[in-house]
C-alpha cells in the first residue's frame, strides 16, 4: 500500500498517455518551413509564377535601360500646315518627318502597337552604328526586345524572316534586321497608316493649320 506521499506524487504527475507527444527536431523543421512558406505545397502554381513575374519585370527594366529608341520630336518646332498635309500624300513623307514620326508613334500607342515604331527606330539606330562591339550588343538587345517570342513587345514577323534573323545573329551586323524592318514598315503602311489619316488626331492637326475665316463686315 503506497504511503500518503507516494499517492500524492502519483496523482500530481501526468501519466505517459496524457502527455503531449514530444516533437523531434526532424519533425519540427518541416513544420517551421511550411509555416514560413505556405505555398511550397503548390509550388508550380504559386511560387513559380511569382518568381517568373519578378524575373520578367527585372528583364524588362534591364532591356529598357540599355536600349533606348531614337528620341522623339519633343523639342522640334511644330510642323507647318504644308508639312502636315504632306503626310497624307505618302507614308514615306510621314516617316521622313521627325514631327510626323512623333505624332504617328503617339497614335500607335493608342492602338497598342507602338512596338512597331520602336523596332523600326531601333533598326535605324543600328544601321548608323560603325563600332562592331556596339553593333553586337545592340543587335542582341533588339532581338531580345522585339524578335524573341518571350518578349512582351514582340513584333509580328513571318517564319522566313525569323529564320533569316536567327542565322544572321551568329555574326550580327548593322543590317541584320533589314528584312524585318522592311516587313514592319510595310505593316504600318498598310494597316496603321490609313487609320491614322482618318483619326481625330490627324484631322485636328489639319484643322489647326487651316486658314481662319475672315470676320463678316
Amino acid at each position: 500500500m503506497p504511503t500518503p506521499h507516494e499517492a500524492e506524487k502519483q496523482h500530481t504527475e501526468p501519466e505517459e498517455a496524457d502527455r503531449p507527444p514530444s516533437m523531434s527536431s526532424h519533425d519540427a523543421a518541416p513544420l517551421a518551413a511550411r509555416s514560413r512558406n505556405p505555398c511550397c505545397l503548390c509550388w508550380c502554381c504559386c511560387c513559380s509564377c511569382s518568381w517568373n513575374q519578378e524575373r520578367r519585370r527585372a528583364w524588362q527594366a534591364s532591356r529598357e535601360s540599355k536600349l533606348q529608341p531614337l528620341p522623339s520630336c519633343n523639342t522640334c518646332a511644330p510642323p507647318s500646315p504644308e508639312e502636315v498635309q504632306s503626310w497624307a500624300q505618302s507614308f514615306d513623307k510621314l516617316m521622313h518627318s521627325p514631327a510626323g514620326r512623333s505624332v504617328f508613334r503617339a497614335f500607335l500607342r493608342t492602338e497598342f502597337s507602338e512596338e512597331n515604331m520602336l523596332f523600326w527606330l531601333a533598326c535605324e539606330e543600328l544601321k548608323a552604328e560603325a563600332n562592331q562591339h556596339v553593333v553586337d550588343e545592340k543587335a542582341r538587345l533588339i532581338y531580345e526586345d522585339y524578335v524573341s517570342i518571350l518578349s512582351p513587345r514582340e513584333v509580328s514577323l513571318d517564319s522566313r524572316v525569323r529564320e533569316g534573323i536567327n542565322r544572321k545573329m551568329q555574326e550580327p551586323s548593322a543590317h541584320t534586321f533589314d528584312d524585318a524592318q522592311l516587313q514592319i514598315y510595310t505593316l504600318m503602311h498598310r494597316d496603321s497608316y490609313p487609320r491614322f489619316l482618318g483619326s481625330p488626331t490627324y484631322r485636328a492637326l489639319l484643322l489647326s493649320g487651316a486658314p481662319k475665316p475672315s470676320p463678316e463686315a
